[in-house]
């Protein structure tokens, strides 16, 4: 194979803790060589995290602020391939609710002349206004029906696409590997499956809300101020005041539900670890702590909650005085009227009707305030979500945030040929993971360009490319759209291998290759499917699928073949509890035989293993040309390994070389150990 991977790389984040020329190419020997220089340069400890925003710092949003959120975050949809179907939804949903005004305003009239006939005593009349209301109701309620559920249909719809959306960002360029390890935000799951949810559907009806009250104001001060003005301008002085209230007393509570949301979620994430980690907790016997930290957590969120209802009980207290206080007074100023013969009974109903629809109009802050203030710190946390998932997609062209605390390797230099497979040792924290996570790309930020070029494809190339001014350097590909390193370049092998929710095939073909989804539904084919919820497969994007005697094979290769007889390859299970760490690692392996890379690091990826079990393996891929680098404490990895790089902790005084690295010799395998 000939090509050639070369380039510098930089990490670095405000202040440059380190950084290593890299290359990387095939020549016509079919070598692998990388090279390192590093810089001694880092930033203090202290100055490498971002904590959380406290809660007592968070301040409330203005309302400015929490427009431009709702239109960042609600606005993509309606501009996005389905904005057809989404606005002929809507256009239909507010339709149906102009279609619900007009029903109520003929109800306003049909009850005028109803009582009407029944206090002037005309049976006639009273039977005939009867058949009215009940064919009106026949009518109408069909109507108010079909606007929920076309509202709730385009609810669905608008938060299935948003999820799309927020996923495919969230899991783009290693976004999620960024939030968890910088701690940035906190539960970015539940603002995905929570906050969605609750975004969409309270949007969509405070907009109908909104526009009803707005239609229902229209005609229905038609017909107050038609009866009696002065009572109109008493209703809209009234309501201007109870919003003013409102509002004073409501203040806090926008920042209240944000952090009872918060804290609502990290109580459940503490009862997730609890199941995810069960069989370790039940070892260490460490029942009783997890109940302290579990009701240290439901403590936190009780405590918010109890101060969240002491203002909701405050701002109920106006409320429903609000609302009840001036319910007679309609009767009591029109009453007069029909004492002295000006008006009929009816009209004091109709009066009292089209007051009560005013007053909810123009109190809807007043009502919804509650609602209006959960509404706000669902925005609040969208858009704090949305502002992280838009810096991540153009970083490069910004500063980053935050410091990594790295200084692992002084004026390291060192080759790698292919197969001069290397072995890397030292303590903990001495930066042997640190080592692969760059080499990996996981550590992408600073400056420098990597390429890689393989002679199958001359134009096609990868490359990490950028200079001081842009310190942000990603893996990109320059014939197509990809960003990061794939499991045909480099792949990674962690003491823990991670186990899919999926089948037992689908656990081996990840992550080179996509299986096909098991339905979850009991019926095969779905129904409703919406397009964006569909993602095709681009077939040219990974080799040719493994067939199924190629996954028996690759079983019973890594001596897995066994567990056939108890599970079959399309069977669903929690495989992180079903297996061993053991049985992991070798699946882990089996993965890696499939996918055939040409550089494998692998992080401790034996611990669990036997030493005959872990020869083995290292056997297999030896035979298959794979190049590796390993770090491990074991002495049986020496005779897998041709060189041996020992990284020792740094020490600030020191101006020496912290490493060593040197050939493998069988008969020193021992001696190397004790280094």
């Amino acid at each position: 194979m000939n090509g050639r991977f070369e380039g510098t790389i930089e990490f670095a984040r405000k202040k440059p803790p380190h950084s290593f020329n890299f290359e990387h190419f095939f020549d016509d020997e079919n070598s692998i060589i990388l090279k390192f220089t590093p810089e001694n340069n880092c930033c203090k400890e202290e100055d490498c995290r971002i904590p959380l925003l406290e809660d007592s710092q968070r301040k409330v949003p203005d309302v400015q602020t929490l427009l431009k959120r709702f239109w960042k975050v609600a606005a993509p949809y309606w501009f996005s391939d389905d904005k057809i179907q989404a606005r002929w939804q809507l256009a239909a949903v507010f339709a149906l609710t102009l279609a619900t005004t007009g029903i109520s305003v003929g109800f306003n009239f049909l009850g005028r002349d109803f009582y009407n006939s029944l206090a002037n005593k005309d049976q006639e009349q009273f039977t005939k206004q009867l058949l009215y209301y009940l064919a009106s109701f026949a009518g109408g309620i069909p109507v108010f029906v079909l606007r929920d559920y076309a509202k709730d249909t385009l609810s669905l719809r608008w938060r299935s696409w948003m999820t799309s959306f927020y996923m495919d960002r969230y899991l783009k360029n290693r976004t999620f590997y960024k939030i968890q390890s910088q701690s940035i935000i906190d539960n970015p799951d539940q603002r995905i499956v929570d906050d969605l949810s609750s975004f969409t559907g309270t949007a969509l009806a405070f907009s109908l809300t909104l526009f009803n009250a707005t239609v229902d104001l229209i005609s229905f001060s038609n017909i107050l101020y038609g009866i009696y003005p002065p009572l109109f301008l008493v209703l809209l002085g009234y309501s201007l005041g109870g919003t003013a209230i409102s509002v004073y007393l409501g203040r806090g509570l926008v920042t209240l539900n944000f952090l009872q949301e918060k804290k609502e979620a990290d109580f459940r994430y503490g009862l997730v670890r609890v199941r995810e980690n069960a069989e370790s907790i039940a070892f260490y016997n460490g029942e009783e702590n997890e109940m302290q930290l579990l009701l240290q957590r439901f403590r936190s969120a009780f405590e918010n909650l109890s101060k969240l209802l002491i203002s909701s009980r405050n701002l109920e207290f106006f409320t429903n005085g609000y609302r009840y206080l001036i319910q007679i007074l309609p009767a009591a100023v029109v009453a007069p009227m029909y004492f002295s013969g000006k008006i009929e009974f009816g009209v004091i109903n109709q009066s009292v009707s089209a007051f009560n629809h005013i007053l909810g109009d123009f109190s809807l802050i007043v009502y919804q305030f509650q609602a209006i203030s959960a509404f706000s710190a669902v925005i609040d946390r969208l858009g704090e979500f949305d502002d992280l998932l838009t810096n991540n997609e153009t970083r490069s062209d910004g500063e980053p945030t935050e410091e990594i605390l790295v200084n692992f390797a002084m004026d390291l230099s060192l080759e790698i040929c292919e197969k001069d497979h290397l072995l890397v040792t030292g303590p903990s924290g001495s930066g042997k993971t640190s080592l692969l996570r760059a080499v990996a790309g996981l550590w992408n930020f600073g400056r420098g360009t990597i390429r890689f070029y393989d002679s199958n494809v001359r134009d096609n190339s990868t490359s990490l490319s950028a200079d001081a001014a842009s310190p942000e350097a990603t893996f990109v590909h320059e014939n197509n759209k990809q960003n990061t390193r794939n499991s045909r370049e480099v792949f990674f092998l962690p003491q823990k291998p991670y186990m899919v929710l999926g089948t037992l095939r689908q656990q081996l073909l990840y992550p080179t290759w996509n299986d096909d989804l098991v339905p979850m539904s009991e019926s095969d084919t779905p129904t409703g499917s919406l397009p964006f919820l569909m993602r095709g497969k681009d077939m040219d994007a990974s080799p040719v699928k493994p067939t199924t005697d190629d996954l028996i094979r690759v079983l019973e290769d890594v001596r897995l073949g066994y567990i056939l007889s108890r599970f079959d390859l399309d069977c669903t299970y929690e495989w992180s509890s079903v297996l061993s760490i053991g049985e992991q690692q070798r699946l882990a392996f089996a993965r890696l035989l499939l996918s055939k890379p040409n550089l494998v690091l692998l992080d401790e990826s034996t611990s669990a293993l036997d030493e005959a079990n872990e020869a083995h393996l290292y056997k297999l891929i030896g035979t298959t040309g794979i190049t590796y680098i390993s770090i491990g404490h074991r002495r049986t990895l020496y005779e897998h390994h041709k060189n041996v790089l020992h990284i020792s902790p740094v020490e600030p005084t020191s101006v020496l070389p912290n490493w060593s690295f040197e050939p493998i010799k069988k008969d020193s395998a021992y001696n190397l150990s004790k280094q």
